[in-house]
C-alpha cells in the first residue's frame, strides 16, 4: 500500500493538472544568457505559440523579482495552456548574470533585450513546431516586443505598455509621486535624451539616474513606442487595466491610436501585475507580492480570442 501511495504521489508531482487538462513544461536554453520554460498543451499537434516578455528589472520567467512574487507570468502561461495555446516565458538576461555574479550595468543596453527576444523568435521558427508565433510584452516588455516584431511574427499583444517615451513616463510618475523632484527629473531626462550623461541630480534620484545606469536609460529613451507600433503591419491587441498604478489607461490609448490595426481593451479593476483589485491603493500595492491571487479572467479571454481569431 505504501509503495502504491508513493507511486501516485510521484505521478501527481510530475504531471500538471488544471481544469481536467494537462500540459507539459520543458526547460529550454536559447542562448548562454536566456533560459526559459516551454509550455505545450497536450493533444495539440501544432498549436500557436505565445512568447511572453517580462517587464523591467531583474524579472524572471514567472514575473517575479527578489522581494516581489506574484507568479503572474507563470499563471498567464498556464491559463493559455488550458486554452490550447503554447507559450515560452524566460528569465531576463540580468537574472542569469546576477546568479553568476557578473552584472555589468554600465555596458547593458536596451537593444540587448530586443536581441534576446529576436533570438527566441528565430529559435522557434527554425523548429517549425508551432502554427503561428505571437509576442506578449508586459510593461517594458511591450516596447521590447514591438521592436522584436520585425522578425515577421503573426501578432503582437501589449500588456500595460507605455505609449510615451520612457523619459516622459518617468517625469509623469515623479510628478505624481514625488512632485518636489519633478523639475530635477525633467532636467535629467532632457539631458539623457540629448545623448549626454549628467551628475546634476539630487541623491533621491540616484537609484534611477546613477552614472552606471544612465547609458542604459539613454538607450531606452531612444525609442518612442507610438512611432514603433505605427510601423507594425500585423494584428495588434493593446490591453490595460483601470487599476494600474504604473501605466495609465491613457498610455494604452496612445499606443492603440497610433496604429489602425490595433485593438484596444481596457479591463476594469485589473492592475499592473494582472490581478483584479476591488479595494484601494494599499490592496493594489500589496498584491504585487501575493502569489495566491488569480490572474484576471477577462484578460485571458481577450488574449485567447485574439490569438484564435
Amino acid at each position: 500500500m505504501k509503495t502504491i501511495l508513493c507511486t501516485l504521489l510521484l505521478f501527481i508531482s510530475t504531471t500538471v493538472f488544471t481544469q481536467d487538462k494537462t500540459y507539459t513544461e520543458e526547460e529550454i536554453s536559447i542562448t548562454d544568457l536566456i533560459d526559459g520554460s516551454l509550455v505545450i498543451p497536450e493533444n495539440s499537434s501544432k498549436p500557436n505559440l505565445a512568447i511572453i516578455i517580462a517587464g523591467s528589472g531583474p524579472t524572471n520567467r514567472n514575473g517575479n523579482q527578489n522581494f516581489l512574487k506574484s507568479n503572474n507570468l507563470k499563471k498567464l502561461a498556464n491559463q493559455l495552456a488550458n486554452n490550447n495555446i503554447a507559450s515560452f516565458r524566460y528569465d531576463k538576461r540580468i537574472v542569469k548574470q546576477i546568479k553568476r555574479g557578473k552584472v555589468n550595468v554600465k555596458d547593458m543596453r536596451f537593444e540587448d533585450f530586443v536581441n534576446d527576444a529576436k533570438s527566441i523568435i528565430n529559435y522557434f521558427k527554425e523548429k517549425n513546431q508551432f502554427s503561428k508565433i505571437y509576442l506578449i510584452g508586459h510593461s517594458q516588455g511591450s516596447l521590447v516586443g514591438m521592436l522584436a516584431a520585425e522578425e515577421n511574427i503573426d501578432g503582437f499583444i501589449s500588456l500595460a505598455g507605455a505609449g510615451q517615451n520612457i523619459g516622459d513616463v518617468i517625469v509623469d510618475q515623479i510628478n505624481n509621486t514625488a512632485r518636489q523632484f519633478a523639475e530635477d527629473t525633467k532636467r535629467v531626462v532632457k539631458t539623457l535624451k540629448s545623448g549626454k550623461t549628467t551628475t546634476d541630480f539630487p541623491p533621491a534620484l540616484g537609484a534611477m539616474f546613477n552614472m552606471e545606469t544612465q547609458p542604459f536609460m539613454m538607450s531606452w529613451m531612444a525609442y518612442n513606442p507610438t512611432e514603433i507600433i505605427a510601423n507594425l503591419n500585423i494584428p495588434i491587441l493593446v490591453i490595460n487595466g483601470t487599476k494600474d498604478l504604473q501605466v495609465s489607461v491613457e498610455e494604452a490609448k496612445l499606443l492603440a491610436n497610433a496604429n489602425k490595426k490595433a485593438e484596444l481593451k481596457i479591463i476594469e479593476n485589473m492592475n499592473h501585475v494582472l490581478f483584479t483589485i476591488e479595494g484601494d491603493k494599499l490592496e493594489n500595492s500589496k498584491s504585487y507580492n501575493e502569489s495566491f491571487r488569480e490572474i484576471n479572467p477577462e484578460l485571458i479571454n481577450e488574449i485567447v480570442n485574439f490569438i484564435k481569431q
